[in-house]
């Protein structure tokens, strides 16, 4: 190639692209994994729904005739009925002690510290269990036979709250300590007592921590009660396992008790969600 040649040549590098850069398209780049992923995903769902619709050992139709007979529905109504009384019992002890643990007198940090260690501590079945036997270490209580005073729905009732305000007491000063210092503060300046500021200020900014895991201590409250059938509380797995003790269906009798426990656990997720919105009013939590 000759010189002349080479002289015409333009071997300047090509101008920028102008105008706004936002306006410049943009190429996502192929994201082959991430479907092949989706794809295996979704075919293996569709092979375990396939196989639990088909396989005849599950009973369905044994399923729905028992998934709304008397039975089931009282066991239903009494573990709806117990984790009502035991989270709102449970946390307002859980309150108390977690006001106690932020108290300045040393005597009531200790026993709430206390508290808290040691039902954390124990298994809510060796609770219950001990509660069911109580009777071994008083025979009597206020001049009436302990089994005579405690039934085991009372005593379901007493070991689940003892031990569900352990919990509730750390998520309540959790909540507490979340709000900011100034607020408090501000509230003093204004004159407010402490009762007032605790009622006013602290708690309502409190239950945007709150609400969240209070949530979840419901739903596992509810599952939780499931345990009670240990000491013949006729909840709802307890009056399956009635019926499946009689007539040996063993497989769709706790089908319908999952079933029972997945709907009323999805109706207490959607109601967590707009108790979190409104209480998350005001914040960057809110959308």
């Amino acid at each position: 190639m000759s010189s002349e040649t080479l002289a015409t040549v333009d071997v300047r590098p090509p101008d920028p692209p102008t105008g706004d850069p936002a306006d410049l398209p943009v190429v996502a780049r192929p994201r082959v994994g991430q479907w092949i992923a989706a794809a295996v995903v979704l075919i293996a769902l569709a092979l375990v729904a396939r196989s639990v619709a088909r396989n005849d050992a599950f009973q369905w139709d044994v399923v729905g005739d028992y998934f709304t007979s008397a039975s089931v529905l009282r066991g239903l109504w009494l573990t709806l009925w117990l984790t009502g009384a035991v989270m709102a019992l449970g946390f307002a002890l859980g309150t108390l002690l977690a006001l106690g643990r932020l108290s300045a007198n040393p005597v009531l940090r200790s026993v709430s510290w206390g508290y808290v260690w040691l039902f954390r501590s124990m298994p809510i079945l060796v609770q219950l269990l001990f509660w069911f036997n109580i009777g071994a270490l008083y025979p009597t209580l206020f001049g009436v036979k302990t089994v005579d005073l405690l039934g085991p729905v009372t005593i379901a009732v007493i070991g689940l709250t003892l031990h569900e305000a352990a919990y509730a007491a750390e998520v309540v000063r959790g909540g507490i300590l979340s709000v900011d210092r100034g607020q408090v503060e501000a509230a003093q300046s204004l004159g407010l007592g402490r009762w007032r500021r605790l009622r006013r200020v602290v708690l309502p900014q409190a239950m945007r921590s709150i609400v969240p895991p209070a949530g979840n201590m419901l739903i596992g409250t509810l599952k939780g009660t499931s345990i009670v059938s240990v000491i013949a509380v006729q909840d709802l797995l307890y009056s399956v396992q009635l019926v499946y003790h009689r007539t040996y269906q063993v497989i769709p009798l706790l089908l319908v008790a999952t079933l029972w426990y997945v709907v009323v656990t999805s109706l207490l997720s959607v109601g967590q969600y707009y108790v979190e919105r409104h209480y998350a009013r005001g914040s960057e939590r809110t959308r």
